[in-house]
């Protein structure tokens, strides 16, 4: 972006590079003397001719000469008059008023107290407002800011603050440092519980460049927001594609005090994702990795979830329930914990339900209570949303208390069978045919012989 400022700026007419190292030193000696007032005198003077010769490298020194006297003086008021007065000067080059800005803010962090900090913070902002050239500045100054809204507990304040600034438009700030002010402006949104905006933020990042060296930081605090979001929206297989990152992340992986509970939130929130391809599939993958298998319990729950057997709720709940229930995803002291147990249990019946309808053609409503160790009623409303969601086929008989599991075939399928079926037989005769007819040619020549 510098590049961009110095080739738009005018070309310089006159060099007054000479004449402002004299001055420097004339200023140095007035402002170590208390002369504050004569050496920004001096200061005004020379920088009006240097602007007008459009001589940068003096205008910048000039500019950022008063700002040091008026910040070492502790003139706190002057200084945010001479920043906010030079950047208003008919011809200021863009430049110039950058690095101007740049130095006032190395005084932020030295002003006496938080109200004047503050107002030197507004000030800087105040001349940043609307420009290209130091919209680098204005992001961090308002970062300043809303780090001090923060500390008084005013999270709306400093959410709505920070959403005024747009840093995935900023071609002049580092990656790193824009996807940190996203990850910020993402924090502050959870914080305000604004979830709808916190999640439209997260899409600014791509999280491709978390493959980059030295983005493992961002990447972890990326996914740790993600996760929160999606706890929130209960969308337990994002939480766990997002585990996932965080699981597969150097730093984490290679680390077995890290990896350990990362892995056991991944099995955790994948059984109790809804089944569907994408689950079935994460979860068979999930299993071949080595590492469970120093998990003893998410293992064994693994194991149960992906095999075509019947899980009993009463004996799930006591093998899992004393361990799973003292971690923070099924803390009986939570309503979110709680909830989520009871999640573990509609996926175990869910479980139960498939395998019932893998085994059985036709069952009746009092064998299916049995096997689900449920009501009746409770049977039904399982099973009818096994069916909404298209992972089972079941008709329910009222009247004759009995469920069917097997799908009838329409007309054209039933013919389609029918036709494959004597298709079959006509090769199975002419194989047979073909083999006695080899047999008699056989014995004929046997005879013979």
């Amino acid at each position: 972006m510098d590049l961009d400022i110095v080739a738009n700026e005018p070309k310089m007419e006159k060099d007054y590079s000479g004449a402002t190292k004299e001055l420097l030193v004339e200023v140095e000696q007035l402002a170590g003397g208390g002369q504050l007032r004569e050496a920004l005198d001096k200061l005004h003077g020379l920088e009006k001719k240097t602007r007008a010769a459009a001589d940068l490298w003096s205008t910048t020194q000039l500019l950022e000469r008063m700002v040091q006297a008026c910040g070492d003086a502790g003139e706190w008021v002057m200084l945010e008059q001479e920043v906010a007065t030079m950047a208003k000067k008919y011809g200021q080059m863009k430049q110039a008023i950058a690095k101007m800005v740049q130095k006032a803010m190395e005084y932020v962090d030295k002003t006496p107290d938080e109200a004047t900090r503050v107002e030197l913070i507004e000030a800087l902002r105040a001349v940043t407002e609307g420009k290209i050239h130091v919209e680098v500045e204005r992001a961090r100054l308002t970062r300043m800011r809303v780090a001090i809204y923060e500390q008084h507990g005013r999270i709306k304040e400093a959410c709505d603050t920070l959403q005024e600034i747009q840093v995935e438009t900023y071609g002049s700030m580092d990656r790193r440092e824009k996807t940190d002010f996203i990850l910020e402006q993402m924090r502050l949104c959870l914080a305000k519980r604004d979830y709808i905006r916190m999640a439209i933020i997260g899409r600014k990042i791509n999280p491709k460049y978390f493959q980059h060296e030295g983005t493992e930081d961002l990447k972890l605090r990326f996914y740790e927001l993600m996760i929160q979001y999606d706890l929130h929206e209960e969308n337990y297989l994002e939480v766990c594609r997002h585990y996932n990152q965080v699981y597969t992340t150097k730093g984490v992986s290679e680390d077995a005090d890290k990896w350990r509970p990362v892995l056991e939130r991944i099995v955790l929130f994948l059984v109790l994702s809804p089944f569907d391809n994408e689950q079935s599939d994460m979860l068979h993958r999930v299993k071949q990795d080595h590492n469970l298998e120093k998990l003893e319990l998410h293992a064994q729950l693994v194991k149960s979830f992906t095999t075509a057997e019947l899980m009993r709720w009463p004996a799930v709940e006591a093998v899992y329930g004393s361990s799973f229930r003292a971690s923070d995803v099924f803390s009986g002291q939570t309503e979110e914990g709680a909830k989520r147990w009871m999640a573990l249990r509609d996926r175990v019946i869910e479980h139960n339900i498939r395998v019932v309808a893998k085994y059985y053609s036709r069952a009746t409503i009092a064998r299916l209570t049995e096997l689900l160790d449920l009501g009746a009623d409770d049977a039904e409303a399982f099973l009818s949303k096994a069916v909404v969601a298209g992972t089972i086929y079941a008709r329910i008989d009222r009247p004759a208390g009995v469920v069917c599991f097997s799908k009838p075939r329409e007309g054209e399928d039933q013919l389609n069978a029918w036709a494959s079926d004597v298709s079959k037989l006509l090769s199975l005769v002419e194989k047979t045919t073909h083999l006695i007819a080899k047999e008699e040619i056989v014995h004929k020549i046997a005879r013979a012989i």
